[in-house]
């Protein structure tokens, strides 16, 4: 904990941003951090509550000590602080950023609304740590002579990676795209967190003796079978990335595209890769309407008003969420309410219990989509139909589990009942020898802190199993 009267005293501060108008003129990042006493401020907040669940599985996943280093930050010892951080947590400065912070649901101090503000201080850890360079390689004293492949480069594959490596196995990170980062660096937009913070991460990484091998896919152009004959274990960590295909009349039509190629296009084309061969997919001077509520369709419409959209509306099938929820009937949980995310407060119109019924369009190319209110069993209300006019439309209703074609089918694992692999979460093991599974591929479509956690335990299970023995943490 903090200060023992902090919650009292001091006033729940968080990050601001810049204005709206200002941000979605470039792709860059736009929150203003706390300086360190303002942070220490905070850190001072947590209350010595008994049970914190903040930091056990209801709140972080990756079981973050989160009083103890609110406590470190308050005592002015960042270092250790730093240390007791990473302890749980491989990448702090990817969660601080794009992690909703469940934590701070399951705080205490949220029975008031006012909890204490763990996302800020936990970035504001991992950015200071940086910046004092605190922040090493950590090589092996002893290496095993055993050889691991990891099959993608998101959290997971990341986070099993860098563990398995300091556990002294020389470990290959396959990677299909030309850099690393999977959807951290593809799907997520730099306005919500640039892409150097992986860059280090690499670094950090390839000088604790991770080899990555980048445009290569497995399944493709190299096949599964030879991938696990030459590696004493392969970790499947490449995501979920097959989307959920509503199948609407008029989804043919020319400016429909699922969420992902956009987000990634712009992604390459931000990061100066070479897009020149793909069909340009913009949003300037358009309308624009997005089809889910998600995080996903989020980053669609932000990065449609850096693109210069003219009108952004998303839609939603859900009934309008409460502004705040019955904290009695479900602290210390996740809990549903209406939340307005950044980029939906650059300007974006939010339709609730909107059906889409279909997408319209005149000479082979959208120009509306057409939608109805629903029921509370999400049934169109018959006469409440309308048309919104779009000149492009992004569907970002999530993912069904992992691609099927090449590496998974290759492979010969057994799916569940979802399509996602099977493997329990103690051993991770597949149905196939010396495979294992993490991450989205695993548990399906899932938060990055989520794949954090799988990543870091598959590691675990994967060094016991090659060892008969393992020191990694859980």
């Amino acid at each position: 904990m903090g200060k023992a009267t902090g919650f009292l005293e001091i006033d729940r501060q968080d990050q601001k941003y810049l204005p709206a108008a200002d941000r979605i003129r470039n792709y860059r990042e736009f929150t203003l951090p706390l300086d360190d006493k303002d942070v220490a401020k905070q850190a001072a907040r947590c209350m010595d509550c008994g049970i914190p669940y903040c930091h056990g599985p209801t709140g972080c996943p990756v079981n973050n000590q989160i009083p103890d280093w609110n406590d470190l930050v308050y005592q002015d010892d960042w270092e250790e602080a730093t240390r007791n951080l990473h302890s749980t947590n491989n990448f702090p400065e990817f969660t601080g950023r794009i992690c909703p912070a469940p934590c701070e649901e399951a705080c205490t101090l949220n029975l008031e609304n006012v909890p204490v503000t763990i996302k800020t201080i936990e970035q504001s850890i991992a950015d200071k740590a940086w910046a004092m360079g605190w922040i090493k390689p950590e090589m092996p004293l002893v290496k095993t002579g055993r050889k691991v492949a990891v099959v993608g480069s998101g959290p997971a594959g990341m986070a099993a990676a860098q563990q398995l490596a300091r556990a002294g196995h020389d470990v290959h990170v396959y990677e299909r795209e030309p850099r690393a980062g999977g959807l951290l660096r593809y799907g997520i937009p730099d306005f919500k967190m640039e892409k150097h913070h992986i860059e280090r991460r690499v670094r950090q990484m390839e000088a604790e003796g991770v080899t990555f091998h980048y445009n290569v896919n497995i399944g493709v152009t190299l096949s599964f079978a030879d991938l696990k004959a030459g590696h004493d274990a392969v970790l499947m960590a490449a995501g979920a990335e097959a989307p959920r295909d509503p199948t609407l009349p008029g989804a043919d039509l020319e400016g429909v595209h699922f969420a992902m190629p956009y987000l990634v296009q712009q992604n390459r084309r931000v990061a100066g890769e070479d897009v020149s061969r793909e069909e340009p997919i913009l949003a300037t001077g358009k309308h624009i309407v997005v089809i889910g509520g998600g995080d996903t369709a989020s980053d669609c419409v932000g990065t449609s008003f850096r693109q210069g959209a003219i009108s952004v509306t998303q839609l939603d099938i859900r009934p309008r969420p409460p502004e705040r929820e019955d904290k009695l009937a479900i602290w210390p949980y996740w809990p549903t309410k209406l939340r307005t995310s950044s980029s939906q407060a650059e300007g974006a119109e939010r339709e609730f219990q909107a059906a889409t019924l279909a997408v319209v369009g005149k000479k082979g190319r959208v120009t509306g989509v057409r939608v109805a209110r629903v029921d509370e069993k999400r049934r169109p209300i018959e006469g409440t139909e309308f048309v919104i006019r779009a000149d492009a439309v992004f569907i970002a209703l999530g993912f069904t589990g992992p691609l099927k074609a090449g590496l998974v089918e290759q492979s010969g694992v057994d799916l569940d009942k979802r399509g996602n692999i099977a493997a329990d979460d103690e051993n991770y093991r597949t149905s196939q020898d010396k495979v294992f599974a993490a991450g989205d591929m695993r548990r399906g479509q899932s938060l990055v802190v989520w794949a954090i956690r799988e990543g870091r335990q598959a590691a675990r299970a994967i060094d016991e199993a090659l060892m008969g023995t393992t020191t990694l943490p859980r």
